[in-house]
């Protein structure tokens, strides 16, 4: 990559888009464009007014450990954002209460004491512990064989509970994706990331922190650094012409040398108007999950059961096949230490919207489906990374979470001499 000065287009203000609008400033011009009326993407927190207070909430990002976020740890550091710690806590409420436990304690787990004589719940403790310490096993046979989740879980013989009372919720939870998606994961893919987040043990996990007065404080100082910015600019196209890149808004055409773009992967083949076959291939190959999330303070949406209130409530109806999408409830007061006595919650796809009257927010996101032909698309996304000026970042070309979004814009500032000094980009 040349390091004379160029013209460079970032298109989606998410923390990929972002992050390359920051580092790559360094060096080279850029506007970034955003078709909406803020930056963040799912970095969007909210202020709320409850009980005489006005308090700063997140609807979409919420947290992130000292483990796995090299660079978002390292980023926050060199813009001075403070963080508080997390609780991860995870419960699992299905069938209306009927079926409850959380992972807290011991009495947290028996949270129902008649599954204390409960065969078919103490058969899924049983096989959490087997599941938890085979997973080595597992990964590495998964590698060699290319096996999905669900044909691992089939091979193992895992039971029903196991499955739709502890593994998938935690998945569906983990990766906002219906639990017939998850079990197309590459189990490869799933256990590699288990095993590094040590959500698989335990002792010895990472502790997870949260941004303190919400992920916009963070925004905002990337966009206190930023010289051309667009809110409410909708890109329609990009096309090639004569060496250069031509981004086309309601303005008209403007000129780059460069365009990054930091969508999700179908709005940039849609956008990218001469996009090649192997670019169709590529950014074609992966899927999104559509989820409408509601901010409220209807405890009707978190277990029955006071006691098994966690971080993280996954909430299941009787019936579902699996196809529906993940309906999991953030307990707010819990992941961000709110100061309020009213529960304040997050829940994404709840099968019943929750009452009127508690409705503060709501919000739609969507998330990758890292199914395999979205792995397949990660390990060929080098083949089109700069091609004829189109480049590409995005949680999608990791395992979907924040960390992966900015270490796509990394990789991207490092091609154009621009990536700093503490840039963990392996």
């Amino acid at each position: 990559m040349s390091h004379n000065r160029k013209r460079i287009a970032v298109i989606g203000a998410g923390i990929s888009g972002l992050a390359a609008a920051y580092f790559l400033q360094r060096r080279h011009e850029v506007v970034l464009f955003e078709a909406g009326g803020y930056l963040g993407g799912h970095a969007n927190t909210v202020d709320i007014q409850l009980e005489g207070q006005r308090c700063a909430v997140d609807t979409g990002f919420l947290v992130y450990n000292d483990k796995t976020y090299p660079n978002l740890i390292a980023l926050f550091d060199e813009l001075g954002v403070a963080s508080i710690a997390s609780d991860m806590s995870f419960a699992v409420s299905m069938d209306a209460g009927e079926l409850e436990w959380a992972g807290t304690s011991l009495d947290t787990v028996f949270a129902q004491r008649r599954r204390l004589a409960s065969p078919a719940f103490l058969g899924m403790l049983r096989d959490i512990l087997h599941f938890n310490r085979h997973a080595r096993d597992f990964l590495a046979a998964s590698v060699a064989d290319g096996a999905t989740l669900g044909q691992l879980l089939d091979r193992q013989r895992y039971g029903r509970l196991f499955r739709e009372a502890y593994l998938l919720p935690m998945a569906a939870a983990i990766w906002s994706s219906s639990p017939r998606d998850i079990l197309d994961f590459p189990a490869a893919t799933f256990l590699r990331f288990c095993l590094n987040h040590a959500l698989l043990q335990i002792n010895h996990r990472p502790q997870w922190r949260t941004v303190r007065g919400g992920s916009r404080t963070y925004v905002q100082a990337i966009a206190a650094t930023l010289a051309d910015y667009r809110l409410w600019t909708p890109v329609n196209a990009v096309r090639r012409s004569h060496g250069r890149m031509v981004v086309e808004t309601l303005a008209g055409g403007e000129l780059f040398d460069a365009v990054v773009f930091a969508t999700h992967a179908p709005t940039t083949l849609r956008l990218l108007a001469d996009a090649d076959a192997r670019e169709r291939a590529v950014l074609g190959a992966v899927r999104y999950q559509p989820n409408s999330a509601w901010l409220h303070t209807d405890t009707g949406l978190l277990p029955r059961r006071r006691k098994v209130w966690s971080a993280w409530n996954y909430l299941a109806a009787g019936g579902a096949d699996g196809a529906r999408p993940v309906c999991v409830s953030y307990w707010l007061n819990q992941l961000q230490s709110l100061p309020l006595k009213t529960p304040v919650i997050v829940t994404l796809n709840p099968q019943q919207p929750p009452a009127a009257a508690s409705v503060l927010a709501r919000f739609e996101y969507a998330h990758p489906v890292m199914d395999q032909a979205a792995i397949d698309a990660q390990q060929a996304l080098p083949q089109i990374q700069g091609r004829r000026g189109a480049w590409y970042a995005g949680a999608w070309s990791g395992y979907g979470f924040h960390e992966d979004g900015l270490k796509s814009a990394l990789r991207i500032a490092a091609a154009f001499d621009a990536a700093p000094p503490w840039a963990v980009l392996g």
